[in-house]
């Protein structure tokens, strides 16, 4: 036995390919069938287009603000530029459900249309359809059809069906039709081009399929691509794959213009803010001016005063300056406890109004980054919840924001406060100078200061309302478009070459995977090789692989590979037997089960060493399973060895039979099936007939049951001079070679492998222990023929 027991293991590539290559027609024929089949796919799948439009989202200073083309008015948009997030978060606001929900309510997406065709079926948009078909609304709680719905189109006469409807419906055109999902109403289309029905002959023959909104925005959100064309740009490229391209180009474009729309509304509620605040603030200032002005005339009528300027205006040149300051800090003043009240009384989800004169830069930008922030984190809650990780983000910011603009007008309004003493300290020392003025004239300029302070707010107030004014009519686009929805000229799907291509790896690779698993999980001896892994018990032969319907007998003159290599056997078989032995040459056959063809291999050997001066008897002795008689059906009922054994026939010439096939070969039968074949077998009788047929045949062949499954055979091994061991290619387990290799070396003799049923690939021309002509004589069907390049 052989120490190296992997039988799995390959020697060289050649040996790992040959199993592959002798299966070429596998894979001829599989790349074919596949090829057919991808062919097939190409033509029943409807071509998809890549449909593309580019976007460039503008600054913020400049989308939706107009104000931005004014200088004038740069303090009130508060606003800073575009950031990376920002464009992020636009493309996720043009993929939101409420856009998309607007693009469906103006669009006919829920009711595709389609007409049948030959390959596949064409969907019919706007004026390639001849009907249009409108929702007028969705019942509640129902399900979506899950079957197409046929319109049959006769005039004005409608027809509706389908499976889940129980009888079709007959309509008319302008008619609502009450389906268990929906109202629907079906018009002519009054734009509808018969030109541009290409291929489509029947159009009055249609189906349609219903999708719910819902159902439709999903579809929408999965099929749109939204992508930045460059990190470093604010282009954003919207993509859509459709099959038809009319309608993709519609749907993105009516996407853009919802944006727009959006964007513009969002955009003037802020603007709207603005402006209902300054209009507040100019009714309370407007009051408060009047009340001032009111007070200096009733001031002046009561202390009868008409220029007190020119009584002091000497001792006033020195409080000048002072008191200007003083103003423009009382200005500031009032401006920021404005912006703290407003502060302090807005909720955490709205707006400040835009710099209406704040002399503070930074809080001034911490109030454009807190609207911007707070524009930001609303329009993230229409599709999100405030668990989402942008809200979160968000409202933290938020939060953040307002205290540092609380911090930072806190912080200015003390500095005013501080400024405002230091100038009063320099008042009372003009007022020092003024003591001898009568107090009237104290009165009268407190008063004057507080008209000033009210009339510089007030006018401040008009100006930033025009602004707002102005802003809310100069609204522009935030999205600028870059590429109208154009169609790539050749279609994305389906991919010709790599369907092709893909089908040519099918074709290989399914017979290769076949193949592979065949081998992996086969536990049966194919070749030579696989048992020459195990045992070093020589193979002297390999007999051929024979279709149902060949000759399974060698005939006279025969030249087909099967005569050959029973030639080569034969030869092989002398150089086993004994030279001195001239006469009586016993050859044992024998296999580990049944159905490896030792019959088969005992008859056509016996046939090929038969000749003129040759004479050759095979005997019959599995006499458990009588296999000899298939090939001689008339003489199944013949006696033969049974009989001779029990002892009821003495003489031996009343068994032996002519074969038929040859002259010079004999046979002796099994005869009836015996009780007690071991008990039979070893009497002694078997001796006593070999001792009186020796002197009549050069070689006796005997063709023995199988070894593992009864013991019959090794009663007999001691009568042979040679041993031939049958097993077959595909058929015998490689665990029988082992037992093989056992008994040959403790309990066989001379004992030599024959290799049956060997498959064309492993045997002919060529092959190294076999040689014919290959021009094998058959009857063999054409099925059987065709059959046979699968095996």
């Amino acid at each position: 036995m052989k120490k190296d027991q992997n039988i799995f293991r390959e020697d060289s590539l050649k040996e790992i390919l040959l199993p592959y290559l002798a299966k070429w027609h596998w894979f001829f024929i599989g790349v074919i069938i596949a090829v057919i089949l991808g062919f097939f796919a190409i033509k029943k799948t409807a071509p998809v287009y890549e449909i593309i439009t580019k976007i460039l989202i503008k600054d913020a200073k400049k989308s939706g603000n107009g104000a931005a083309d004014v200088a004038a008015m740069q303090g009130l948009s508060g606003l800073s530029g575009m950031s990376a997030n920002s464009v992020e978060n636009e493309m996720e606001v043009l993929a939101s459900k409420k856009i998309l929900s607007e693009v469906v309510n103006d669009l006919p997406l829920q009711c595709v249309i389609y007409s049948p065709g030959k390959f596949y079926d064409t969907e019919l948009y706007r004026t390639q359809s001849p009907i249009i078909i409108q929702v007028i609304n969705e019942k509640p709680f129902t399900e979506s059809p899950k079957k197409k719905i046929e319109v049959l189109v006769s005039g004005n006469t409608l027809t509706l069906s389908s499976e889940e409807i129980d009888k079709p419906i007959k309509t008319f055109f302008n008619k609502t039709i009450s389906l268990p999902y929906a109202n629907l109403m079906i018009i002519k289309n009054p734009v509808f081009n018969y030109n541009e029905l290409k291929g489509i002959e029947n159009y009055n023959s249609l189906y349609f399929v219903y999708k719910t909104k819902e159902s439709v925005i999903d579809d929408l959100q999965d099929a749109i691509n939204v992508n930045l064309s460059n990190k470093d740009a604010t282009v954003i490229n919207l993509a859509l794959r459709y099959e038809n391209r009319n309608k993709a180009k519609d749907i993105l474009n009516t996407l853009v213009k919802k944006y727009n729309n959006e964007a513009i509304t969002e955009k003037n509620t802020e603007s709207e803010k603005t402006k209902k605040f300054i209009d507040d603030r100019v009714g309370l200032i407007s009051r408060e001016l009047g009340n001032v002005e009111l007070k200096k005339e009733g001031f002046k009528t009561s202390n009868e005063i008409v220029d007190i300027s020119s009584q002091v205006g000497i001792n006033l040149q020195s409080g000048t300056e002072a008191e200007k300051r003083q103003l423009e800090l009382q200005t500031q003043l009032e401006i920021n406890n404005m912006y703290l009240n407003s502060l302090n009384g807005k909720a955490k989800d709205e707006i400040l109004p835009g710099n209406i004169g704040l002399d503070n830069g930074a809080a001034a930008n911490a109030i454009a980054t807190y609207n911007k922030a707070v524009l930001d984190r609303n329009r993230l809650l229409e599709n999100a919840t405030s668990e989402n990780p942008l809200v979160k983000g968000l409202n933290e910011e938020i939060r953040i924001l307002r205290s540092t603009i609380k911090e930072s007008l806190n912080k200015s309004r003390s500095n005013i406060l501080l400024t405002i003493g230091k100038i009063s300290s320099q008042e009372q020392k003009s007022d020092q100078l003024l003591r001898k003025v009568p107090s009237q004239e104290r009165l009268f300029r407190d008063i004057e200061r507080q008209q000033q302070i009210k009339e510089q707010l007030y006018l401040l107030l008009l100006q930033k309302r025009e602004e707002t004014a102005i802003t809310l009519a100069m609204s522009s686009d935030k999205a600028r478009i870059l590429d109208l929805a154009y169609s790539k000229r050749k279609p994305v799907a389906p991919l010709k070459m790599v369907i092709l291509g893909i089908s040519v790896l099918l074709g290989l690779g399914i017979p290769f995977l076949i193949i592979f698993l065949k081998r992996f999980f086969n536990t049966k001896i194919s070749d030579s090789k696989s048992i020459n892994k195990i045992t070093d018990v020589a193979i002297i032969a390999e007999i051929p692989h024979l279709l149902p319907r060949e000759n399974k007998i060698i005939q006279p003159n025969d030249v087909t590979n099967l005569a050959e290599a029973f030639r080569i056997l034969a030869t092989n078989v002398n150089l086993l037997l004994p030279v001195s032995q001239q006469k009586n040459k016993t050859i044992l056959v024998t296999s580990s089960v049944k159905g490896e063809g030792k019959t088969l291999v005992s008859m056509n050997l016996a046939l090929s060493i038969a000749k003129p001066g040759r004479k050759i008897l095979l005997i019959g002795s599995d006499i458990r399973n009588p296999q000899l008689q298939r090939y001689k059906p008339e003489m199944k009922n013949a006696v033969g060895l049974t009989e001779f054994l029990y002892g009821s026939i003495q003489d031996v010439n009343d068994i032996i039979h002519p074969s038929g096939f040859n002259n010079n070969c004999d046979f002796i039968f099994s005869g009836i099936i015996p009780p007690n074949p071991v008990d039979l077998l070893e009497n002694g009788n078997y001796g006593v007939l070999l001792d009186k047929i020796k002197d009549l045949y050069d070689y006796i062949i005997i063709d023995s049951a199988p070894l593992m499954p009864v013991t019959d055979t090794f009663t007999l091994i001691k009568y042979a001079d040679a041993i031939l061991y049958i097993v077959r290619s595909e058929k015998t387990e490689l665990s029988y070679i082992e037992f093989a290799d056992s008994v040959a070396n403790d309990k066989l003799k001379n004992v030599s492998f024959v290799l049956n049923d060997v498959q064309d690939y492993n045997f002919g021309y060529g092959n190294k222990q076999g040689y014919g002509y290959s021009n094998t004589q058959t009857t063999a069907g054409f099925w059987n023929k065709v059959l046979s390049v699968f095996r």
